[in-house]
């Protein structure tokens, strides 16, 4: 597209393969778009575009990811509040119109597999090293291992007993951030192996995960790091853990789903697998997916035919 769209606290920029989000600084701007910086969105993370009215005499746009496509929104898992959405642009309501045409603008542009959650993160999770301060320690992440440093204020004898951690991210199955805007927020690390028994907690539908029964609570866990009022804030902790999540999630093997071909016949309809593989051409020429994964998957795809 070429364009750029000013709205309140962002501007988006929409090139020919993605959206560049670039926000704002400034005292009105929310603090963790502010540590965000800025976002560059492929369209092929992207499963919706909504319009609607917003607060104020002002209009939202709203680029709605695929589940699983963007590292901050997984580690969120639905605890952002509105304001803090990155992907919600404000613009005044005279400006509707234009809003709506780059909002059928982003709707072309959306692949096949739209509707589909991601089988991979598409977005760049926030770049490590990166640290912030808990309630009962540090947390510091290098890139390829967190560590947990405890305060001898804030810190359980449990912790002070376990002495400080260093986790490996390929030691880890995933990650667990409850809101420091919620009661008893906190950052979870959960090992491989734990997460087929105690696992992170599901979100609910306010997005506000309830820690599983029979579980260490975080105090007392030496894989986790409480917050508090100043403690562990949104704009630190959630890159954190988006970063924390993207790393674990690549060290991860792919999994294997075994294919089962009906007798007699193709798997897929011909057609169906043709589009499948253009809009793959598409991801590997925008450099979205490497070139051994573009012959694995061209591979599979010449199979189910």
């Amino acid at each position: 597209m070429g364009d750029v769209l000013a709205g309140n606290h962002a501007t988006w920029e929409f090139d020919t393969d993605s959206l560049l989000i670039r926000f704002e600084r400034g005292i009105r701007t929310p603090r963790l778009f502010q540590s965000l910086r800025e976002r560059r969105v492929p369209y092929a993370a992207l499963s919706s575009v909504t319009l609607s009215p917003g607060k104020r005499g002002t209009v939202v746009l709203h680029a709605v990811p695929r589940p699983g496509a963007d590292p901050l929104l997984e580690a969120a898992a639905g605890q952002l509040k509105e304001g803090c959405d990155p992907y919600r642009l404000s613009l005044p309501a005279d400006r509707e119109t234009l809003a709506e045409y780059y909002a059928d603008e982003l709707r072309s542009v959306l692949g096949p597999e739209a509707s589909e959650p991601a089988d991979r993160f598409l977005v760049a999770a926030p770049e490590a090293p990166m640290q912030f301060k808990a309630y009962d320690g540090r947390a510091g992440f290098d890139g390829s291992r967190v560590s947990f440093r405890w305060s001898w204020t804030g810190a359980s004898s449990a912790k002070w007993k376990a002495g400080d951690q260093t986790f490996p991210v390929a030691e880890l199955s995933g990650v667990e951030w409850r809101s420091p805007e919620a009661m008893e927020g906190y950052l979870r690390l959960v090992p491989r192996g734990a997460a087929d028994t105690d696992g992170p907690a599901p979100a609910s539908g306010q997005g506000a995960p309830e820690p599983a029964t029979g579980r260490v609570q975080a105090d007392q866990d030496p894989a986790a790091v409480l917050f508090g009022l100043g403690y562990g804030p949104v704009h630190e902790s959630l890159p954190f853990a988006a970063a924390v999540l993207e790393s674990v999630r690549r060290t991860q093997p792919a999994p294997l789903v075994p294919a089962s071909a009906p007798v007699g016949g193709p798997l897929h309809d011909p057609a169906a697998v043709a589009e499948r593989m253009r809009h793959l051409g598409e991801l590997h020429r925008a450099g979205l997916v490497t070139d051994d994964e573009y012959s694995a998957k061209k591979a599979e795809l010449l199979a189910e035919l």
